[in-house]
């Protein structure tokens, strides 16, 4: 199997240090499979939510013109068609936006959008469980054990 590039793009950083431990784990393990990297977008603060998406938004816009939206509102897939969804690509960028979601812009130049659960999730979660299930995913198309 080829080695894709897979960047993660996230708003603000990781103040939770067992989060953050756990996310360079999986950061770690990622880097067997994939060409994977993090890129934090600085969050904005002190603002209306409304405003806070919208600037935030145009700070992911202009860091990636072509990526996959992780939110709740996105397509459900298993792991196991994940796998194969991440299989199909060569290059990806996934966006998990800040506290207050992603803007009506970001949600409309998404290439595609992916729900990694039906349930909310904190967006300093969201980020671990996305990169548990790349890394799962990888795992899959490459035959190993971690996936029964």
């Amino acid at each position: 199997m080829k080695m894709i590039r897979t960047r993660l793009l996230w708003v603000g950083r990781t103040k939770d240090r067992n989060l953050a431990e756990n996310i360079e784990y999986y950061r770690r393990l990622l880097s067997r499979y994939s060409h994977f990297s993090i890129l934090e977008i600085k969050d904005e603060r002190g603002k209306s939510a409304a405003v806070i998406r919208e600037m935030e938004g145009e700070r992911i816009l202009a860091a990636s013109q072509s990526f996959i939206l992780l939110d709740e509102q996105g397509r459900q897939l298993t792991s196991t068609e994940f796998a194969k969804y991440i299989s199909s690509l060569q290059i990806a960028d996934f966006v998990i936006g800040g506290a207050f979601g992603v803007s009506d812009d970001v949600r409309q130049q998404a290439k595609d959008s992916i729900a990694l659960s039906r349930m909310t999730l904190t967006h300093e979660m969201a980020r671990l469980v996305f990169m548990e299930q790349l890394f799962r995913a990888h795992s899959i198309l490459k035959g190993k054990g971690y996936h029964h």
